[in-house]
């Protein structure tokens, strides 16, 4: 089967892109005070935050001509007509998901200008805003593929492993900026206070991709993990084991350590190399399945 690479690319971009939107301004609703998140240094989560909606906007428009050029068949973006990208975009679940994205992360865009003096709700609207946008990728891969009661099922189950991987990877960008700010007393309690929440995110996605396999291809057999799907699936379970390892890691070692350290900073540079390396985990993850989202998975 050949690979439209074009396509990995513009749904990688949008998956990261997307739960950067979702995640960040969900972390600084929990891991924040309020006069924190009224604080001029927080100001960046909602600043990238907006980017990302703007960035999503573009991706969003690069997506439908992809999927566009590819449904109509036609040799090049030259050929695409505008009667056949209106008709994708109006008549098709895929086409009517995208507009819904691109209204919620407009909308998202002029809420957070008007509510700049607003910070919590403004959190809340891109959180809302980000979460609509997000669970419509949905809408772009296997999630689609069933019809009736089993389809809604299925995307409900991607919808919701979908905001739990934002969840995750804008939590991971949301420590990475308090490390950087080096505010430790911020992030030794935002460290702790994951705790609980990181275990319902961990929860929620392996029992989310769990069902989510079953849907797609059915129940696991050698064949099947041996196809070129399987392998791909298998690889992506293998970065995810990891940063379930690095997860720990930071939960029990390296975030108590904060607290307890005679070296402060060495304490916060230790936890902060963990982040990374977490974060370009997850980074690889969302790769993966971007490829395994136009991979068959039949054997």
């Amino acid at each position: 089967m050949e690979v439209d690479w074009l396509n990995v690319w513009v749904r990688f971009a949008l998956y990261l892109d997307l739960m950067l939107l979702f995640g960040l301004p969900l972390f600084a609703l929990y891991a924040l005070r309020k006069d924190e998140r009224e604080a001029a240094s927080a100001r960046c989560y909602s600043g990238y935050a907006m980017m990302a909606a703007l960035i999503g906007l573009v991706l969003s428009v690069v997506d439908m001509a992809v999927v566009a050029k590819a449904m109509s068949g036609v040799e090049g973006y030259a050929d695409l007509g505008g009667d056949t990208v209106a008709m994708i975009a109006t008549e098709t679940a895929f086409g009517i998901a995208c507009f819904i994205r691109m209204s919620a992360l407009l909308g998202g865009l002029i809420a957070s200008f008007a509510l700049a003096h607003r910070p919590t709700l403004r959190y809340r609207v891109l959180v809302a805003c980000g979460a609509i946008a997000l669970a419509t990728l949905a809408w772009g891969g296997h999630g689609a593929m069933n019809e009736g009661l089993s389809g809604v099922a299925h995307l409900l189950v991607d919808i919701a492993h979908l905001l739990a991987g934002g969840a995750w990877i804008g939590a991971l960008a949301g420590f990475l900026m308090l490390a950087r700010m080096g505010v430790l007393a911020v992030l030794d309690r935002a460290a702790r206070g994951f705790a609980s929440i990181g275990t319902v995110i961990v929860g929620t996605l392996v029992t989310t991709g769990a069902v989510n396999y079953w849907f797609i291809a059915g129940m696991p057999t050698l064949e099947r993990l041996t196809s070129p799907y399987g392998r791909i699936l298998l690889v992506k379970l293998a970065l995810f084991a990891a940063m379930l390892v690095m997860a720990a890691l930071n939960r029990y070692r390296l975030g108590p350590a904060l607290a307890t350290a005679s070296d402060s900073g060495a304490a916060v540079r230790a936890l902060r190399k963990s982040f990374v390396v977490e974060a370009l985990l997850g980074v690889a993850v969302l790769a993966i399945v971007a490829v395994l989202g136009v991979q068959s998975p039949e054997p």
